[in-house]
């Protein structure tokens, strides 16, 4: 495994990360989500992607009970705060109270006195951002965060949020949680620009466009698979795009990669990237997907791939 800084910071996280969604105390048992971070800690992962939402909080106790008995220096955990944890009409959104009463049930699930990360999961419109802004920096200032960020936020929220820090002395977002992968690259024109002149790295999610990316639906939809009910996958999981993976995938075998490893790698060429956030239900998946951590492709091989890519600008 290699390692990144995350942005301007000292921090540095494994280029491949494991991440909770859709997975840790959902869609998979117990036991799965234990082997999948036990293989991922053994081949150096330290980066694990959570957030309170996912299963409604089981994903965070899951992972706290695996974390009993591992030195917690080890890992680089993190958390997120935005979406309704119940029917009250403060338990959402980005209020200090809201905040503040959050991060305390996240660490309360995962059995640890400190976050990592500890990401606003959304950019909350109504909330004035100063509120936003202070109440994450006082985390930081009493250690039960060390960094925060942001999660799918636009060009000005991230640039007014690092603008409130300066004006405040306080600490700024060094960290945003984008979409991005071969069929979604809307970061590249703004975001990521923006991400690099104000210090910030960029940890990315769905880098497999939940599946498509893989040869999982190369020949059709296999019964049961997220596509038959996921409706984040429809305008990716198109007759044009399945065309697109099957010339990648071409590639990917004269490289002696799987498509998966293809596509993690083609992330990981951007320097900006500090680490790709995979999901995994079985182990084999974990170690393939870290494979993919120190892959380089050369510029012809690069060149072809945004030949295929093209309309997917």
């Amino acid at each position: 495994m290699e390692y990144r800084n995350m942005g301007r910071t000292g921090l540095k996280l494994s280029e491949v990360s494991l991440g909770g969604w859709l997975t840790f105390g959902g869609n998979i048992e117990d036991d799965a989500t234990f082997s999948c971070l036990d293989i991922a800690a053994e081949h150096g992962v330290n980066f694990i992607d959570l957030a309170d939402a996912y299963a409604r909080g089981r994903a965070e106790r899951v992972f706290g009970q695996w974390l009993k008995g591992k030195k917690r220096s080890d890992f680089v955990i993190s958390s997120k705060v935005y979406w309704p944890m119940s029917d009250n009409i403060n338990d959402r959104g980005l209020s200090r109270k809201h905040i503040m009463e959050s991060v305390e049930g996240s660490l309360e699930r995962l059995g640890t006195d400190y976050l990592d990360l500890y990401f606003c999961h959304r950019y909350d419109e109504y909330t004035p951002l100063e509120e936003v802004v202070r109440a994450m920096s006082d985390l930081v200032q009493q250690g039960k965060v060390l960094y925060w960020g942001t999660s799918v936020w636009e060009k000005d929220q991230i640039e007014d949020a690092v603008a409130i820090a300066e004006r405040w002395l306080g600490y700024q977002p060094f960290v945003e949680q984008p979409r991005y992968n071969m069929l979604d690259r809307h970061i590249e024109e703004s975001i990521l620009p923006t991400c690099v002149d104000k210090g910030l790295g960029l940890v990315v999610w769905s880098p497999l466009a939940q599946g498509v990316l893989t040869t999982k639906y190369l020949n059709g939809i296999p019964a049961g698979a997220r596509a038959t009910y996921s409706e984040w996958m429809k305008k990716d999981l198109t007759q044009e795009n399945i065309e697109r993976v099957k010339q990648l995938n071409v590639i990917a075998g004269d490289l002696g990669l799987t498509m998966a490893q293809l596509a993690l790698a083609w992330i990981l060429r951007r320097p900006e990237i500090s680490s790709v956030i995979t999901g995994a239900s079985r182990p084999e998946q974990v170690a393939e997907n870290v494979r993919a951590s120190g892959v380089t492709l050369d510029q012809d091989v690069l060149a072809e791939i945004e030949r295929i890519l093209a309309p997917c600008q």
